[in-house]
């Protein structure tokens, strides 16, 4: 993975303080950048998750990195990455809004990158996984929110073994599961993972995390995802209208 060059680098750990001790980029996704950092004042590692700069002027954007970090600071599990901190500050060199949240360094890899290279799991190892992000879920549920997008690339495998979920960009409390397709037939979430009453266009409550639970356990056995379609909403529309392949046609006897 490339690195920053020695000024962005600079510019980052200026705008996050002299608390966290910036060391690598670990990991890039959509929305933010994850870097590694140590915690100057407990002495452990930190991942500290950064909004992309292009993102920084959309309300919409921050709202929802604000909603994952206040979401997820509500939970201790040991199947939850946990958060310990949110800020946003003015940058004063582009008079933009610096947004950062410090987490829990989790040492491993996602789920979504062991099924690229592995392309499945052992039946036993799969159902240990879903076990564990389901006590994850268990947590989210209690507390009446719903995450709303879990997938592959939302669950972390340790080097130890455990199993955390992730990433609560657009988990909503219960009395708030606003649908999961806009007016516009766009899709809010992963679309090979959607519950067939977000798709159409009904208010999604705990079984729906506990529906994209199955598809990722579908995943895992057979090598591949319950429903494919060229856009998203013809994937919605699949899991409204079809049913799946059963996985005793996609793999061989255990």
């Amino acid at each position: 993975m490339s690195q920053p060059d020695r000024t962005d680098i600079d510019r980052v750990q200026r705008l996050i303080g002299q608390r966290y001790k910036l060391s690598w980029i670990i990991g890039r996704g959509g929305m933010s950048t994850v870097w590694l950092a140590l915690d100057s004042r407990d002495e452990h590692d930190v991942a500290i998750k950064v909004l992309k700069p292009e993102y920084t002027d959309s309300p919409e954007f921050r709202s929802r990195f604000r909603n994952e970090a206040e979401t997820s600071e509500k939970f201790r599990s040991d199947n939850v990455v946990e958060t310990y901190d949110y800020a946003e500050v003015e940058d004063p060199d582009s008079g933009t809004t610096f947004c950062f949240m410090v987490m829990e360094y989790v040492q491993g890899e996602s789920l979504s990158d062991v099924l690229s290279r592995e392309r499945m799991l052992p039946a036993r190892l799969a159902l240990d996984v879903m076990a564990q992000v389901a006590l994850g879920l268990s947590t989210i549920h209690q507390h009446h929110l719903i995450h709303r997008d879990i997938k592959p690339a939302n669950i972390m495998l340790t080097n130890t073994g455990q199993v955390k979920v992730m990433d609560f960009g657009i988990a909503r409390a219960l009395d708030d599961s606003t649908s999961a397709m806009t007016q516009t037939s766009a899709v809010i979430g992963t679309a090979q993972y959607l519950s067939p009453e977000q798709a159409r266009g009904k208010n999604a409550d705990a079984r729906s995390d506990v529906y994209a639970l199955g598809c990722v356990l579908y995943e895992a056995l057979t090598g591949q995802t319950p429903f494919e379609g060229e856009t998203p909403f013809a994937v919605a529309y699949q899991h409204v209208q079809e049913e799946p392949t059963p996985p005793s046609e996609l793999i061989a006897d255990p």
